[in-house]
């Protein structure tokens, strides 16, 4: 019989939608500094806040650098590059949008909402690979809650946010979830159980 996981106690606000705001330009001022411009660059959200977050960063970079290019952002699909595809529900494959001209030669920078024991990312990197051969991959993520288990670290991050095993990190994206925060909370009590 599957476990069923304990609902969540109380969510305590870790960031509001101004702070969001504040952490995504840092962000693309970050990654324009660090890559001398926009030029060669390509922004790849990860599914499914991931792409929403690299719109956003994109726009940011646009507003920096006008002469960005046409094609800054796109989306990568990793579920069939997942290592626990066999352990959870079945999941139905995204696509995958990229330039057409490909991915060689640019610059990648991967976008996610929360980085945490880093499989996403082992999963995006093998991903792109199937796709060709950048020049370099950067990794952005909005949240860093740590307790990496591959040798994994971004280049950007919105917020180091220390976290417990038993915390349960929330980015919501307005257009997705009809509102920007991040929330932590940590799973309710068993009722009935010892304390």
């Amino acid at each position: 019989m599957p476990s069923i996981a304990a609902p969540d106690g109380p969510a305590r606000d870790v960031l509001s939608a101004a702070e969001i705001d504040r952490a995504l330009t840092r962000i693309a001022h970050e990654i324009i500094e660090r890559n001398r411009g926009a030029d060669g660059l390509l922004l790849l959200g990860i599914p499914t806040r991931g792409v929403a977050l690299a719109a956003r960063l994109a726009a940011k970079i646009r507003n920096v650098e006008p002469a960005a290019p046409d094609d800054l952002v796109g989306r990568l699909d990793i579920t069939m590059y997942r290592d626990d595809l066999h352990t959870g529900p079945v999941r139905a494959v995204g696509d995958t949008q990229v330039p057409v001209a490909g991915i060689d030669g640019r610059t990648i920078v991967l976008v996610d909402d929360v980085l945490f024991s880093g499989r996403t990312v082992r999963a995006a990197l093998d991903a792109i690979k199937d796709l060709g051969r950048p020049q370099a991959v950067q990794l952005a993520a909005l949240v860093d809650r740590g307790h990496r288990r591959l040798p994994i670290r971004p280049d950007f991050v919105g917020k180091n946010l220390p976290t417990s095993l038993s915390e349960r990190v929330k980015v919501n994206i307005a257009e997705i979830d009809g509102k920007d925060s991040v929330t932590i909370s940590h799973p309710a009590p068993a009722m009935g159980g010892r304390s």
